[in-house]
C-alpha cells in the first residue's frame, strides 16, 4: 500500500454538506487511504473549510478510479498542470482515459488560466479550442476527427454542489415520506420559485408523463400555460396522444375524465386521436382546421411553447411531432434547455432521468410523483440538485395553481 500517490484539496462546506465523510468512504472503498496534511475548518455558518490530502493507492488504476469519482466533490489536484488532452481520430470515437463530466459547474486549466467549460451536462466529453482559448462539451457521437479531447485529472476544477441552506421548504422535500403540511409548505416553495424565475424573464421546463392526464390534470397544465408559467415542455408519444384524446373525446385510456367510468370500445380512443391528426397532417394543422381546441397540446401550440416530444420502441402511431431519431430529440432537449432556469418533473421517469441528463446543476429541479424511487433514482444517476415531493400529479397540480394564484 502507498507505492504511488497524489495530493489533493477541497475547499467549501465540506463538513455540514457531508463531503468530506463521502470523499473519505470513496478513497477506502476503493482501495486507497488517505493521510491529511492539513484542514482548517470554518468558525461562522458561511464560513468555508478547506483539506488537504495526501491520498495512497496500490497502483495507477485504483488511483485513477479514486480520483475520477472524487472530482464530483470538487477535489482539485494541488500539483495540477495544465488540461491535458488527445486527439480524436475516428469520428464518434474518443481516446482512451477520456475525462466523463459530471453536471456541475467545471473549470479546466489552459495556458495557466481557470477559464470556464461551457454548455456543462453529465456524461459527455470535454473539447478544446486552442486557437480561441474555449472549452465546452459534446456528446460522444458528435466528436469528429481532430478534436482535443480533455483526457486525465490534470488541471480541472469541479464546484461541488450545495443546497440551499435558506431554503427549508425544499429540505423536507428530501425526505420520502412527508405530511399534509410539509406538502403545501414546499408547493408554495415551488410557486414563489416559478414568480421569481418568471419575474427576471428565466425559463420554466415541464417534463410531463401521461398520469398528467390519467389523473385529469391536463386543465392545470393549460392553464399554467396560459398564465406564461410554462416556456418548454418535454415528454413522449403517450403525454400527447392521451391529452389529443381527452380533448377530443373527453376520455385518456377510454376512461371518462369527468365520470371515471370506462367507456365502451374507449380502449381505441387513443390510437383514434393518433389517426385523426395523421389525417389532417399535424398537430398545427388540426388547430387550424378546428380539430383540436382545448388542451396541454392546443395551448402550447397557441402559445408558441416548443414542444419536444421523444418517442420509443413500445408508441403507437406515432403521433405527428413525436421524433423518433433519438440523437435527433437529444440535440432538440439540448437546444431548448438552454435559458431554463427551473424545470418541473411530473410523473415521467424515464424521460425524468433523460433530462436531468442533460441539465446542468444550477437549475432548480423539482420532481413530483407517486413512486419515491424516482427522485432517488436521479439522485443516484448524478442530478444532484433534483428535490422530490412523493404525491398524486393531480393533487400537485392543483395545487400548484392555487398558490400561484
Amino acid at each position: 500500500m502507498g507505492t504511488i500517490h497524489e495530493v489533493v484539496e477541497i475547499t467549501g462546506h465540506i463538513i455540514d454538506s457531508w463531503t468530506l465523510p463521502r470523499a473519505w468512504d470513496i478513497i477506502m472503498d476503493r482501495g486507497g487511504n488517505f493521510v491529511i496534511e492539513d484542514i482548517r475548518i470554518g468558525v461562522h455558518k458561511d464560513d468555508p473549510s478547506y483539506i488537504r490530502l495526501k491520498i495512497e493507492a496500490p497502483d495507477d488504476a485504483v488511483l485513477e478510479l479514486i480520483l475520477s469519482e472524487l472530482q464530483q466533490f470538487g477535489v482539485a489536484l494541488v500539483h495540477a498542470d495544465d488540461v491535458h488532452t488527445a486527439r480524436v481520430e475516428q469520428n464518434g470515437v474518443l481516446p482512451a482515459n477520456f475525462y466523463s463530466t459530471t453536471n456541475l459547474p467545471t473549470q479546466v486549466r489552459l495556458h495557466g488560466q481557470w477559464i470556464a467549460v461551457e454548455a456543462i451536462e453529465m456524461d459527455v466529453v470535454i473539447v478544446i479550442d486552442q486557437e480561441h482559448k474555449r472549452a465546452y462539451c459534446k456528446p460522444m457521437h458528435e466528436v469528429q476527427t481532430g478534436d482535443q479531447i480533455v483526457v486525465g485529472h490534470e488541471g480541472i476544477r469541479v464546484q461541488p454542489f450545495e443546497r440551499d441552506r435558506g431554503r427549508e421548504a425544499f429540505a423536507f422535500m428530501q425526505s420520502n415520506v412527508s405530511s399534509e403540511k410539509v406538502k403545501v409548505l414546499a408547493i408554495q416553495e415551488i410557486a414563489r420559485q416559478m414568480k421569481e424565475t418568471r419575474a427576471r424573464n428565466g425559463k420554466i421546463l415541464f417534463v410531463l408523463g401521461p398520469a398528467v392526464i390519467h389523473t385529469g390534470a391536463g386543465r392545470y397544465v393549460a392553464e399554467l400555460l396560459r398564465r406564461g408559467y410554462v416556456q418548454v415542455i418535454f415528454g413522449g408519444n403517450a403525454i400527447i396522444t392521451h391529452d389529443v384524446e381527452s380533448a377530443l373525446f373527453g376520455t385518456s385510456l377510454g376512461v371518462n375524465l369527468e365520470s371515471g367510468e370506462q367507456v365502451e370500445g374507449g380502449h381505441r380512443n387513443h390510437l383514434r386521436a393518433i389517426n385523426a391528426i395523421r389525417a389532417v397532417g399535424s398537430l398545427e394543422k388540426a388547430i387550424e382546421v378546428g380539430l383540436l381546441r382545448e388542451g396541454i397540446t392546443y395551448e402550447a401550440i397557441k402559445h408558441k411553447v416548443p414542444l419536444v416530444l421523444a418517442g420509443s420502441i413500445r408508441d403507437d402511431g406515432p403521433m405527428p411531432g413525436v421524433i423518433a431519431d433519438m440523437q435527433e430529440a437529444q440535440r432538440r432537449m439540448r437546444e431548448e434547455i438552454q435559458g431554463v432556469e427551473m424545470t418541473i418533473m411530473i410523473a415521467s421517469m424515464l424521460h425524468a432521468i433523460a433530462t436531468g441528463n442533460l441539465l446542468p446543476a444550477r437549475v432548480r429541479t423539482v420532481v413530483v410523483d407517486i413512486n419515491p424511487a424516482v427522485v432517488t433514482k436521479l439522485a443516484d444517476r448524478g442530478s444532484f440538485q433534483a428535490a422530490g415531493l412523493v404525491t398524486d400529479a393531480e393533487l400537485f397540480l392543483r395545487e400548484l395553481l392555487e398558490a400561484l394564484s
